[in-house]
């Protein structure tokens, strides 16, 4: 495994506080590491705040966040053999994606399963849909109660997924369900997502200083 730690040592010396928190993040990049080099995917949610959250992860891996992520010579090669024109721009404008996808944005598809069925499971419906073996269930609850992400969390498992929790610091049903949670030090739900975005800033830069530098 290349050694990203260096991005661990950085999050806690900015914010001391999780330092209780830094071996739940090795194991939860450890979890996100395997499934990348799988080809595997990560699907994402949470409910307000935390849904913006998944939107913010994915936004950090589907692009580049610090590296640029140039596409590699034969991608490239291949683009421009299609089309001169389109695939020299493309070449020269893609970045390498680790793929995720936050399944809080698809609204026609959630109203339509809320209106239809159970709406506490458009989020289990989902994991359902895209969720495959060896892909990673990413539930974001600063309680860790949430019952649309606890749905989901067991679709998950029963699709042979793997699941990371992040919540705050009490006991809760997410963290019985996940293979890894990392459990902040706060218990007020804004001071909770306070210090979920410098852990999963965290959690994406390691991903992509391992798979893109």
């Amino acid at each position: 495994m290349k050694d990203v730690t260096k991005h661990i040592e950085l999050l806690i010396s900015r914010y001391p506080v999780l330092a209780e928190s830094k071996q739940d993040i090795i194991k939860a990049y450890s979890v996100l590491e395997k499934c990348y080099e799988t080809k595997n995917k990560v699907l994402i949610a949470g409910n307000g705040g935390s849904a913006a959250d998944a939107e913010h992860i994915v936004g950090e891996l589907m692009k580049g966040f610090k590296l640029q992520r140039k596409p590699d010579t034969d991608f490239a090669n291949k683009l421009i053999e299609k089309d001169e024109e389109l695939g020299r721009v493309l070449a020269e404008n893609l970045q390498g994606a680790l793929p995720a996808i936050a399944l809080d944005g698809h609204v026609a598809l959630s109203t339509a399963y809320m209106n239809d069925c159970e709406p506490l499971l458009c989020f289990a419906q989902q994991v359902n849909g895209y969720g495959e073996e060896g892909d990673v269930f990413f539930g974001i609850s600063t309680s860790g109660n949430s019952k649309n992400v606890l749905y989901a969390a067991v679709t998950a498992h029963a699709k042979g997924m793997k699941v990371i929790g992040l919540t705050g610091a009490k006991n809760s049903k997410l963290e019985q369900m996940s293979d890894v949670c990392i459990k902040v030090p706060q218990t007020e739900t804004y001071m909770i997502q306070e210090l979920h975005l410098p852990v999963y800033h965290c959690l994406c830069l390691m991903l992509e200083d391992r798979f893109f530098n």
